[in-house]
């Protein structure tokens, strides 16, 4: 069993009403050892037809995570860190927050949420082109520029994260369909020496592998790609460690022995 989890949100995003210590009472009692919550920092997130936000109080954050880290010392490892939102035209903004609050952090997602001004969560984004196919090449030809404007992080969350809202009927994801996007991509995350998460939301959403899928991961290791982190992305108790059972079996069939988990930005490699 993986017990650990780097990927969790609390009602401290936007997206979640759950209380930070429900989910620590969550994880102690489904046996994890360490948890990290990471939640949702998105600049100049659009317009949606929710009111979402996607920034947090940073100060209040740091000291609720400050108390339950003293509260449950005994009993479980908590850390802290942020899923960060990057956009193409955000890599001031991102550095400048970086700056003023990235030393409080043990751990920083990348993430691609925002294309265009538009979440392909909302069916907006897909809407706007003929082929799906166009519009998920275009996300990771944007993804490649968000990884250039900001680096101060330390894996690539749910890489393939626009696979989740195709609309019906999605299309089978063949990799050599996107080979030329997303090569440059994961040459990219090898090259800086950064790490490649694998999100086990994938099953949660219904599709048949964790975010990103198996060719995805399984190209990431014939170009070199070894380092790897987990997490759920879970935004409720029964989302945390989601479907982890499944994991080491899978992620081993893929070549992969072990996975990182960071504390105060420095990786602690764990054995599958």
């Amino acid at each position: 069993m993986i017990r650990t989890d780097s990927h969790l949100h609390t009602s401290f995003s936007s997206d979640s009403d759950t209380p930070m210590e429900e989910m620590v009472l969550a994880a102690i009692l489904a046996g994890m050892e360490s948890i990290c919550f990471t939640e949702h920092v998105d600049p100049d997130f659009p317009d949606t037809e929710e009111p979402l936000s996607f920034m947090i109080d940073f100060d209040r954050y740091e000291a609720e995570c400050q108390r339950l880290k003293a509260k449950y010392s005994d009993r479980i490892c908590l850390l802290h860190g942020i899923e960060l939102g990057i956009q193409p035209h955000l890599g001031q903004d991102c550095a400048e927050i970086y700056a003023r609050y990235g030393d409080r952090y043990d751990f920083i997602i990348h993430s691609t949420h925002v294309v265009d001004r538009l979440d392909p969560y909302y069916g907006a984004y897909f809407a706007a082109y003929d082929d799906p196919k166009a519009a998920i090449r275009n996300y990771f030809q944007v993804m490649l520029k968000n990884l250039q404007v900001f680096r101060d992080y330390q894996t690539v969350g749910h890489l393939d994260y626009i696979c989740r809202y195709e609309p019906a009927p999605r299309t089978p994801f063949v990799y050599d369909d996107y080979k030329e996007v997303i090569d440059p991509v994961l040459l990219h995350i090898i090259e800086e020496d950064k790490c490649l998460e694998v999100n086990t939301a994938g099953w949660k959403y219904g599709m048949e592998d964790p975010n990103p899928n198996r060719q995805i991961l399984k190209r990431y290791r014939e170009l070199g790609g070894r380092k790897i982190t987990i997490g759920s992305d879970g935004h409720a108790p029964n989302q945390l460690a989601y479907d982890y059972h499944r994991l080491p079996d899978f992620l081993k069939e893929l070549g992969f022995d072990s996975y990182l988990f960071f504390e105060k930005k420095e990786p602690r490699e764990i054995p599958l």
